[in-house]
């Protein structure tokens, strides 16, 4: 069973599923088209700090963490950190409860966060047609890094006034050329929610899977040497 923090829609919930496991969400908001088998709505840096011994009692074998990336990476870097950012800096303290549990854990975030960078997955990687790369660190456990292909060509949309047409969708944002709900839908492999934010923050289904998988290979190779 994995315990999904900061779940939202439960993009990589589906993947975990898909591998095999039971998957538990939490997350602050409402999350009606969560994805996993049960959700939970609490804050979840709370519900980590609060619920130690239940968590250890219930026979979680990892735990995933998707702390919300805007207070992370560019937004909270340079010229945007001096008109001050509103937004909470998670990962720290989310690390922090997550070893104190004593279970594996994940915990994913963008481009300039403070994640120690063990895995990065791209949407090349499994055929996609959006690229998302996404960082991800493991704690308590190990996996061979994947190797990062060669993109097929530009993510279309407008850039200053260009515009550029290619394989990849932009799963972020609107206008300018950035995805409809039916793009990132099918871009993704996600066909439980049209919400567009949700879908915007979703990650494929695909990433949750290969962990997943990668997860189970590490744990079965615990079981053996134990």
């Amino acid at each position: 069973m994995i315990l999904d923090l900061f779940c939202c829609i439960g993009g990589v919930a589906r993947g975990y599923q898909e591998a095999g496991f039971r998957v538990i969400g939490v997350d602050i908001n409402p999350q009606p088209d969560y994805a996993g088998d049960l959700f939970i709505q609490a804050d979840a840096l709370k519900f980590l700090r609060w619920n130690t011994s239940w968590i250890q009692r219930q026979g979680f074998v990892a735990a995933h963490a998707s702390p919300p990336c805007q207070g992370e990476g560019a937004p909270a870097k340079g010229t945007n950190a001096a008109r001050g950012n509103p937004h909470p800096r998670l990962i720290d303290p989310t690390r922090a409860a997550l070893k104190r549990i004593g279970i594996p854990y994940v915990i994913e975030n963008v481009a300039g966060s403070s994640v120690r960078k063990d895995i990065t997955l791209c949407g090349e990687m499994f055929g996609l047609d959006v690229l998302m790369h996404r960082y991800f660190e493991l704690g308590r456990w190990t996996t061979e890094r994947p190797a990062h292909p060669k993109h097929r060509g530009r993510v279309r949309g407008w850039r200053h006034g260009t515009y550029f047409d290619g394989p990849y969708v932009a799963a972020y944002g609107k206008g300018g050329g950035k995805a409809t709900v039916a793009e990132m839908q099918a871009a993704k492999g996600i066909d439980w929610s049209s919400d567009h934010f949700a879908l915007r923050e979703a990650l494929p289904p695909a990433y949750g899977l290969w962990i997943g998988q990668a997860l189970t290979a590490f744990l079965a190779s615990r079981e053996r040497a134990a």
